[in-house]
């Protein structure tokens, strides 16, 4: 019979790189990967985030925790593509190799009626959600270890396919012919038409699974076997001021909070941060999870208050390959036009 010290001896911690781990699903995430030995890279915006990041997580665990993984918390703004130039470049001079890359930072801002921009002058939404995760992942991915059964994972959401039942509400996702990304920076919409907050998100959750779709297509021309996973959490609501519509509740107080009352409460159609936190810790972890190519999962809902994680059929857009190769071709083409 094996002794306790021949399973540490066994046990390999991984090196797991998460955006937007310092709130809501992400640091729900990062609690349970740290308690299980796993070494954390957790960007932050600025130093004030990162330190309120440590504080938060030391008073988590107990002082002899004895798996407890290491934790780095460089500075990044995903609102600012030379940000991730910089954070890149640290890693990089660090020598640190990645296993597991989890993309899973998102942006919201609905009932704004006026758009907001990035550094480089983009849409926020469109620009932290995707193109900033784009850009990431080249910058990254010579740092990823190819030996060690990488994974790549991003959050995007069912509100992408105009036929669930988020994404019939209000606005639906379509890029059209993504007129937006053609004229540069400036422009409001992917698709080219005036601003509409809750469609800007939508469509960057569209553009989170084409993206990752085209990823694993290249990868797979390279001979290379890493799995990339797509995955909707469901309607997360958190009961505190830092989950996920913690933008969009300036613009729309009390409606926020009677919607989140009916949804949680009366309908029990959400599900909480540290749930959702724990199937992206499993998605990163798991064996279930390890086949190659790309890969789409739903935390549906089956009736009031229970949902079923499963392996679920992306949107009609969402399976266009000729939208995922312009969407991929323009990206690169607007990135290279802002950082020449």
């Amino acid at each position: 019979m094996a002794s306790k010290s021949d399973n540490l001896k066994k046990y390999k911690p991984l090196t797991i790189f998460i955006t937007g781990g310092s709130s809501g699903i992400g640091y729900q995430a990062a609690l349970k990967l740290i308690s299980l030995g796993h070494n954390l890279i957790l960007p932050c915006k600025n130093i004030y985030r990162a330190n309120e990041l440590l504080t938060n997580i030391f008073n988590q665990f107990p002082a002899k925790l004895s798996r407890k993984g290491e934790i780095y918390t460089p500075i990044m703004d995903l609102s600012d593509l030379k940000s991730i130039d910089s954070l890149c470049l640290e890693i990089k001079k660090r020598r640190l190799k990645i296993d597991i890359l989890i993309m899973n930072a998102g942006l919201q801002y609905t009932g704004s009626k006026k758009p907001r921009w990035s550094t480089q002058g983009f849409e926020l939404t469109f620009a932290v959600n995707h193109l900033s995760h784009f850009y990431l992942t080249q910058k990254i991915f010579p740092l990823i270890d190819k030996n060690n059964d990488p994974k790549i994972i991003i959050t995007s959401s069912e509100v992408h396919n105009p036929n669930s039942g988020g994404g019939r509400v209000g606005a639906r996702a379509s890029l059209g012919n993504l007129e937006g990304l053609t004229l540069g920076a400036g422009f409001e919409m992917i698709d080219g038409s005036e601003f509409n907050a809750d469609k800007a998100y939508k469509d960057s959750k569209l553009c989170n699974i084409l993206f990752a779709k085209k990823l694993s297509s290249n990868l797979i021309k390279k001979n290379l076997s890493i799995p990339v996973i797509a995955w909707a959490p469901g309607l997360v609501i958190s009961r505190d001021s830092h989950g996920f519509f913690r933008y969009s509740r300036k613009y729309n107080q009390l409606g926020q909070v009677l919607f989140a009352f009916l949804a949680r409460d009366i309908l029990r159609i959400t599900t909480s941060n540290k749930q959702a936190g724990l199937l992206l810790s499993d998605l990163a972890c798991s064996t279930k999870y390890k086949k190659p190519g790309f890969n789409y999962y739903s935390n549906k809902i089956i009736s009031s208050g229970k949902f079923i994680f499963e392996k679920t059929n992306i949107s009609n857009d969402a399976q266009r390959e000729d939208l995922s190769d312009n969407l991929w071709e323009l990206s690169k083409l607007i990135i290279d036009k802002k950082l020449r």
